[in-house]
C-alpha cells in the first residue's frame, strides 16, 4: 500500500484552526479509499516559535522537511513580528530551497458559492493562474543607503533568468495543452513601462509558444488584465505571470470566486525531487484565531490539490465533490459566506459527505 508522509505546519492564527480540519478530511479520504495511507508529523514553527527562539524555524528545519512527500502549511504572520521577518524566515526559504518554482492557484467558482460578479456562473469562472515562484520581483537583491537622513533611499532589483522564465512558461503551456478546455495561454506583462525584464519575459513567451503551435497565446498588460478578470473571466484558460504580477492577480481571482477564505494554492516542485507545499491563500487573521469561525474551505481544497499531486486522483476528486455538496446545501457554511456554522462543523460535514460518497 502506498504511504504519503506529510509535514504539518499549522503556523500562526487561524492556520492552526483550518489545518486541523484539512487533516481530518485527508484522514477520512485515505481510510475510505483503501489504496493509500497518510502519516503526519506536526511542527510548531512560526511567529510563536520566533518569539521564543528568535527565528521562525530551527537551523536544520529545511533538512527536517526534506524527508516528507508534501508540506501542508496553514498561515504565517502575527502582530509584533514584521511580515518580512515571518515570510523570509519560513515560507520563502521553503519555496526556494525546495525549488518550488511553480505556484498554482485555481480561480474556480465552487457550487454553492455565488460570485460577486453579477450573473457569472461556474462555466464562466474556471481557470488557473500559474505564477513564477522563486525569482522575478521578489528577488532578495537590493538594500538601503543613508537610512535616517534626508538622503534615505532603497533599491530593490528584479531578477529574471532564462532558466526561471522558460521553466514556468513551459509548465504553463503543458497545463494548457492537457486542460481539455480552451487551450489558451494569457501572459501578464508590463513591457510598455518596465524596460528590461518585461520585454525579456515577452521574448521568451514567443519562443516557448513556438514549441506549442496548438495553443493560442495572448500577452496582456497587467493593468488591463486585472480589468479583464472582472469584465470577461470566461475568456481565460491558463494565465501565467511573474512573481509579483501573479501574486496580485491571484488575490483578485480569490475575490471574484467568493473571497480569500476559499482560495487554495500549491507551491510545486514539478520534478518531485523535493516536497511540494500546499497552503491556503488567506493570511493568519489573528483577530479571529481560535474563535471557530475561520473558513476551512481553502485548506480543504489544498488537501485535494495535494492528493492530486501525489497521484491519488479518486480521493482528490471525492474531496472536491463532498466539499461542494456541503456548500451547495448551505446548512454548514461559515459566517464569511453568510452562514453560522463553525470551522469544525464545516470540516465534520465534509467528512460525513465523504463517508457517504466513498464507502
Amino acid at each position: 500500500m502506498r504511504n504519503h508522509s506529510i509535514a504539518l505546519l499549522p503556523g500562526d492564527g487561524i492556520g492552526v484552526d483550518v489545518i486541523q480540519e484539512g487533516k481530518k478530511v485527508l484522514e477520512v479520504a485515505s481510510q475510505l479509499d483503501g489504496g493509500f495511507t497518510i502519516s503526519f508529523e506536526s511542527f510548531d514553527w512560526g511567529c510563536e516559535y520566533y518569539s521564543k527562539h528568535g527565528k521562525m524555524m530551527p537551523d536544520d528545519g529545511l533538512d527536517q522537511l526534506k524527508q516528507f512527500d508534501s508540506i501542508y502549511l496553514g498561515a504565517v504572520g502575527f502582530p509584533g513580528v514584521p511580515d518580512h521577518v515571518s515570510l523570509w524566515g519560513l515560507l520563502l526559504p521553503i519555496r526556494r530551497h525546495f525549488q518550488q518554482y511553480i505556484n498554482i492557484r485555481p480561480v474556480k467558482l465552487l457550487r454553492g458559492i455565488p460570485s460577486p460578479l453579477a450573473n457569472r456562473t461556474q462555466t464562466d469562472l474556471d481557470f488557473i493562474v500559474i505564477r513564477e515562484n522563486n525569482e522575478g520581483e521578489y528577488s532578495n537583491i537590493g538594500g538601503r543607503m543613508y537610512e535616517g537622513t534626508s538622503q534615505d533611499m532603497a533599491i530593490q532589483a528584479s531578477v529574471f533568468t532564462r532558466q526561471g522564465v522558460e521553466k514556468v512558461l513551459r509548465y504553463a503551456y503543458q497545463v494548457a495543452q492537457k486542460s481539455g478546455k480552451r487551450k489558451r495561454i494569457t501572459a501578464a506583462t508590463k513591457s510598455n513601462g518596465i524596460t528590461y525584464t518585461m520585454p525579456f519575459w515577452d521574448e521568451y513567451i514567443q519562443k516557448i509558444n513556438a514549441e506549442f503551435p496548438d495553443i493560442e497565446t495572448s500577452i496582456i498588460h497587467i493593468d488591463a488584465l486585472c480589468s479583464f478578470f472582472v469584465t470577461k473571466p470566461d475568456s481565460f484558460d491558463v494565465v501565467v505571470a511573474s512573481n509579483l504580477f501573479g501574486d496580485i492577480l491571484t488575490d483578485l481571482g480569490a475575490g471574484i470566486i467568493g473571497g480569500m477564505g476559499i482560495a487554495p494554492s500549491a507551491n510545486i516542485n514539478p520534478e518531485k525531487k523535493f516536497p511540494s507545499m500546499f497552503e491556503p491563500v488567506h493570511g493568519s487573521a489573528p483577530d479571529i484565531a481560535g474563535k471557530g469561525i475561520a473558513n476551512p474551505i481553502a485548506s480543504i481544497w489544498c488537501a485535494s490539490m495535494m492528493l492530486e499531486h501525489l497521484g491519488e486522483l479518486d480521493a482528490a476528486h471525492a474531496i472536491m465533490e463532498a466539499m461542494q455538496d456541503v456548500l451547495e446545501e448551505r446548512k454548514f457554511v461559515t459566517p464569511d459566506l453568510g452562514g453560522i456554522a463553525s470551522t469544525e462543523e464545516v470540516g465534520n460535514a465534509i467528512c460525513k459527505r465523504l463517508y457517504e460518497s466513498m464507502r
